[in-house]
């Protein structure tokens, strides 16, 4: 019996060790963007102005990009996908968005450290604000884009509902999950460049299991299984409850993701902090 016991406190005494642990290693994080978040500050502005600097439209892209894209997925689609959904242009553009704001942060996320070599090379700084720069500038971006989905509600007569006010907490839940996994892919890419090719053809595939142009209701119940361990299900539908359906999202599920969203982005943090240590010689 006192083994037993003996075991159980050993058992405590890790478990506590290992969430101190996770604790300083969070606060680390936070004291990091906090002192130097001037630095954050002039990386998010950056890239928002240098991504269509020199460009006559400028922030209008925002606008024109999606539009385009919506535009050919609105005649082809409904073309080859044969379905009964009502305002198919709106249900389409609440998933294309989304996507395109999942997608774009995950290619570049990629080229997140390789591309500022130079200054990693010469100045010191929390490598780590260059991935979680690059999802806050995306993250405005998207705020832009998203004028199009309301748009589109309202001009299909469909109007904007009171679960809008929802909306935040679908972007937060995104932007975590997509912070873990920029913090994983940055830091691997610097030693593994081959993975930028591979996350192309992933996105691609990964989108097709995706509910982004179609309805759940249109996959074989053989196979929905499939989509339901895509984490990206739940935001695209998420966003699509809110404006297209206007009813109340699948809070259970997007507290869930958001946990997993958190675990990611700890578990991340600690990949990315392990192979820092050798970004310099490596790039």
């Amino acid at each position: 019996m006192d083994h037993v016991i003996k075991l159980q406190m050993l058992i405590w005494k890790q478990q506590n060790k290992v969430y101190e642990e996770i604790e300083l290693f969070i606060m680390n994080f936070f004291k990091d963007l906090y002192n130097y978040r001037e630095l954050l500050k002039t990386s998010v502005k950056k890239d928002i102005g240098g991504k269509y600097k020199h460009s006559f439209l400028g922030v209008l892209w925002s606008f024109i990009n999606p539009l385009l894209q919506i535009a050919v997925y609105a005649i082809i689609f409904p073309l080859i996908i044969r379905n009964n959904i009502e305002h198919y242009t709106v249900f389409m553009v609440c998933g294309l968005i989304p996507w395109n704001f999942f997608s774009t942060v995950i290619n570049r996320s990629t080229w997140a450290i390789v591309q500022n070599d130079n200054i990693i090379k010469k100045v010191f700084f929390p490598r780590a604000i260059l991935p979680f720069s690059l999802v806050l500038s995306e993250t405005v971006n998207f705020l832009i884009s998203s004028i199009i989905m309301f748009v589109f509600t309202i001009a299909y007569g469909m109007g904007i509902s009171k679960f809008v006010l929802l909306y935040p907490i679908i972007i937060i839940v995104q932007d975590v999950l997509m912070v873990g996994i920029g913090f994983i892919l940055s830091a691997i890419t610097v030693y593994m460049r081959d993975i930028q090719h591979f996350i192309g053809v992933i996105l691609q595939l990964l989108m097709y299991a995706t509910p982004v142009v179609y309805s759940i209701e249109t996959i074989p119940e053989n196979y929905r299984f499939i989509l339901k361990f895509n984490p990206m299900t739940y935001i695209i539908e998420g966003y699509r409850d809110i404006l297209y359906y206007q009813k109340m999202p699948d809070m259970k599920m997007l507290g869930i993701l958001f946990v997993i969203g958190i675990a990611l982005s700890i578990v991340g943090y600690f990949i990315f902090q392990k192979l820092q240590k050798r970004f310099a010689e490596e790039l």
